[in-house]
Parts: C-alpha cells; sequence; structure tokens
C-alpha cells in the first residue's frame, strides 16, 4: 500500500492550531448574539410553558374523567387506574413536542426508547405479567374494595389494587401484598358477593338418640335466633353415619356482614338445644385387641387365653 502523499506547506499552514483557533474566534465574532439568544430564548420559554400547560392539563383532565367516572357508578380501582394512565399518557406527548420545539431529533429518541422499552421488557416480564393481571382484575372486576375474600390460599379485605401488587388486610389486622400475577393465577374465593350466606353446622348425636327430636330442636333453635332469615328455612340433614355417632348438618341462611357471629351463636344454641332434648354427646369408644368388655353380672374379664 502505498504512503499518503505529504501535505503541500500551504495545507500544512491552514492546519497549524494557531489558524485554525483564529478562524474559530473569527466565526464567533461574526455570529449576532443578541439574535441567537432571542431565538433560542423563545424557544427555551415556549417549551417549558408547553411543558408546565400540558402537566397542568393532564392533571385537569384526570379529574375530570374521575367526575365523570363517579357519576357513571364506576368501580374506584377502574377510576384511579383509567386516570393515571390518561395522565401519563399526556405527559409524554407534550414531553414529545416540547422537544420537538427545542429541535431535538424526537424520531430518533422514539427509536432509542423503543429499544430500550424492548430490552425493559424483556428483563422485566414478570412484572409485565403483574402488570396484565392487574388490568385483568381491574376490568373483569372479581372482588372491590371492602371484599373479604380467599386469593392464593390468604384470606383478607381488599384494601387496594395497584397496577403490579394488591394489597389485603387480614382479619388479625396485618396488611398483606400479594403480586397481581399470583392472584389471577388460583382460584379467587369472593366471600362477600353475594347479600347472604349461608351457615353449615355439622352436630354429633348417639346412635341411640332419636334423629326426629333433634331435628326438631335444631330447627327450632334457628329458627328462633334472630340473624336467621325466614326464607330460606333452616333444616337439618343426616350428614354421616360414623363411626361412634349420627352426623347431622344444620343449614340456615344469615346476612353476609353476620356471618361470624351468628356462627359462633348458633353453635351455642345447637348445643343448648340438643341438651334440652334429651340428646347425649357422644364419645369416640376404643376397645383394646384381645380384650371383652365385662358386664356388671358376668364379674371381672378375662383374657381368652386364660
Amino acid at each position: 500500500m502505498l504512503a499518503d502523499a505529504p501535505a503541500s506547506p500551504a495545507q500544512q499552514l491552514l492546519d497549524h492550531p494557531v489558524i485554525q483557533s483564529t478562524r474559530l474566534l473569527d466565526r464567533f465574532a461574526h455570529i449576532d448574539w443578541p439574535e441567537l439568544s432571542l431565538e433560542w430564548g423563545v424557544r427555551v420559554g415556549s417549551a417549558l410553558l408547553v411543558l408546565i400547560g400540558g402537566i397542568w392539563l393532564s392533571k385537569l383532565l384526570a379529574r375530570m374523567l374521575a367526575r365523570v367516572f363517579t357519576r357513571l357508578g364506576a368501580e374506584g380501582i377502574l377510576t384511579t387506574f383509567l386516570c393515571n394512565a390518561t395522565r401519563a399518557v399526556c405527559i409524554v406527548i407534550v414531553a414529545l413536542i416540547a422537544m420537538d420545539m427545542l429541535g431535538l431529533p424526537t424520531t430518533s429518541l422514539l427509536a432509542v426508547v423503543g429499544a430500550a422499552g424492548l430490552g425493559i421488557g424483556l428483563a422485566m416480564k414478570d412484572s409485565l405479567s403483574n402488570i396484565a393481571a392487574g388490568v385483568m382484575l381491574i376490568a373483569l372486576r372479581p372482588f372491590r374494595i371492602g371484599d373479604e375474600v380467599q386469593v392464593a390460599g390468604i384470606g383478607g379485605v381488599i384494601e387496594q389494587v395497584r397496577i403490579f401488587q394488591t394489597v389485603l388486610r387480614t382479619a388479625d389486622n396485618r396488611v398483606i401484598t400479594l403480586p397481581n400475577g399470583l392472584i389471577t393465577a388460583a382460584p379467587i374465593t369472593n366471600f362477600t358477593a353475594r347479600d347472604r350466606r349461608r351457615v353449615d353446622l355439622t352436630l354429633a348425636i348417639a346412635y341411640e338418640d332419636d334423629i326426629r327430636i333433634a331435628r326438631a330442636a335444631l330447627i327450632a333453635a334457628a329458627a328462633a335466633h334472630t340473624r336467621v332469615l325466614a326464607e330460606p328455612a333452616p333444616d337439618v340433614l343426616v350428614a354421616d353415619l360414623a363411626e361412634s355417632s349420627i352426623q347431622l348438618l344444620l343449614r340456615a341462611w344469615v346476612a353476609t356482614p353476620d356471618y361470624a357471629i351468628a356462627r359462633s351463636e348458633l353453635l351455642e344454641a345447637a348445643r343448648t338445644a340438643l341438651r334440652g332434648g334429651g340428646m347425649s354427646v357422644p364419645y369416640p369408644r376404643v376397645v383394646p385387641h384381645g380384650l371383652a368388655i365385662a358386664s356388671p353380672a358376668s364379674g371381672p374379664a378375662r383374657d381368652k387365653g386364660d
């Protein structure tokens, strides 16, 4: 490969650092600084006005949407989510407009942001799945704020549904935060979705007791309870014939807010009713293998090997 030809003396003189500095200073001297300052001042001021005004308008629009959704009776979760999403989109649009007014290349910036978003999305796929699950919870509404639910094996009252997480408050006043993806991946039990709930109590009587008397006593005790609804009427079914007892199932309908206290009171009332009706409390009977139970007339039991 041939070596580059040496520069001419004239070219070497033009490339001298002193000459380059002189030419640069000459260019600065010919710039109309007042006009340039005025031009960029107008650009920066306009961009700031657009940015500040756009942020203010985005807040105003979010408030107006919140009022409209509230008047339409929309859920608080859905209203908050849509207002926040609308505000975020408006701020992004206003920021792009302000950058374009400053002369920044927004097209290249959008390409860079898109590529960065793709990389971040791949790295945060679990978080994105939680966002998708949060949108599903807000759109499908399997529960509302204040509902008593069991999600992912955890029971509590819904306090807040966020974009990534859902906040529960347990009966002992603990706060549990669950990822939305974990909630949608498991069955959701909503205990307060209906205005009535059925109390199921399993009670045992001895085989020597009369089932009809026990059934009448339990139904009367349930019907006399102030929290038990008249319709549907309480009933008693034979649930099982166990080894040492007959299992009866008392079913009574109550208002959903009264479920816990009504169940406790019905247990007490059912026990009192069974004892008042002459029912005995069955206990498991265990007979050791190889031994016989002696009767009073036959005297003490003996092993068969004696």
